[in-house]
């Protein structure tokens, strides 16, 4: 059983580079359960703590429908076809085609990602990674559910508040300066196991586009997102946080900026972080998140944090699943 507090001292993002070989920039090997990632930021201490970021008793469900996003920015991800049948006049059941784990509201999984220069996360066998094995599954996320302290940034608020709106059309690059600018406007402090939670718009301005207008931007294959640096990813694992999440497609703008300093590490995904995130540190990230109605009630009430529950589906060898998210606040 772990300790209460949790008292493993973790090095810096700087002391992760100095690690040897294959270990360098990674945290293979420093969690006391090796397949969990940064969710072992939330300690047992911290997640009694959580309790009191409810103020309201307000709670929000924070997944768009699983049908949301038709057509949406995937080229490959469509909607689920919903079938509802019956044996009998006194019974009714139903089942999903076509169901992309990915489609809609998602939290990616250890294994959506391999690093191109050192592989799965913890140095996991690509044998291993296929269906019906559980190694780094999604499923360890749901028989143990990552649950504590969520921290709302609210970007859209922040820009507008500056009379400078987020170009959504532009799919613009969302800097690490302008995060920490809305934290101290909102005069947040960041703890240990952090759920981040960015509200960009992106999500509420793309589904009230014509379907013309979704289908152009998905061509256009540009979308707002964080943009890509080494200063964020050693910012995300120096302030501990377990999991990042925004409101928009991808987490990281799209395409990648051109000075990404993961063109060549990450050639694969076309220098994205995603592989530094997910493969090298176990920081999972959401996707399309539904922050929306949950920022205003913030923004209303002036508090920004709120006790945030995440249960993936229980697949075992999932690469991904609907975040299943909930905020109490």
């Amino acid at each position: 059983m772990t300790s209460l507090t949790g008292d493993t001292t973790y090095p810096t993002f700087a002391g992760l580079l100095e690690r040897e070989g294959s270990l360098a920039g990674t945290s293979w090997g420093l969690f006391p359960d090796a397949t969990r990632g940064t969710p072992s930021f939330i300690t047992r201490r911290a997640v009694l703590d959580a309790k009191t970021c409810i103020r309201t008793g307000t709670v929000f469900g924070l997944d768009y429908p699983a049908d949301a996003f038709d057509p949406g920015m995937s080229l490959k991800r469509g909607a689920p076809r919903h079938t509802i049948y019956s044996s009998h006049p006194a019974h009714r059941d139903d089942y999903l085609d076509g169901y992309y784990l990915q489609g809609s509201t998602q939290i990616d999984g250890l294994r959506h990602r391999r690093a191109d220069d050192v592989g799965f996360y913890n140095g996991t066998p690509d044998d291993q990674i296929r269906e019906g094995t559980p190694d780094l599954g999604i499923q360890e996320w749901a028989d143990h559910p990552i649950v504590g302290r969520g921290v709302l940034v609210d970007l859209d608020g922040y820009r507008e508040s500056q009379g400078a709106p987020i170009d959504h059309a532009a799919g613009e690059p969302l800097g690490l300066e302008l995060i920490q600018a809305a934290i101290e406007s909102q005069a947040v402090n960041l703890r240990q196991g952090d759920i981040l939670m960015l509200h960009t718009g992106w999500c509420e301005w793309f589904l009230a586009l014509a379907p013309e207008e979704k289908q152009r931007m998905r061509d256009s294959r540009r979308a707002t997102g964080v943009a890509q640096s080494k200063e964020f990813v050693a910012w995300a694992w120096d302030h501990r946080l377990a999991l990042l999440a925004a409101d928009n497609f991808a987490f990281e703008c799209l395409p990648v900026v051109p000075d990404s300093p993961y063109l060549d590490s990450a050639f694969n995904d076309h220098g994205m972080m995603h592989q530094q995130l997910l493969a090298k540190l176990g920081m999972p990230l959401g996707e399309l998140w539904r922050l929306g109605p949950l920022a205003r009630h913030m923004k209303a009430t002036g508090h920004w944090d709120a006790v945030i529950s995440i249960k993936p589906l229980n697949i075992t060898g999932g690469t991904g699943s609907p975040a299943n998210a909930t905020a109490l606040t």
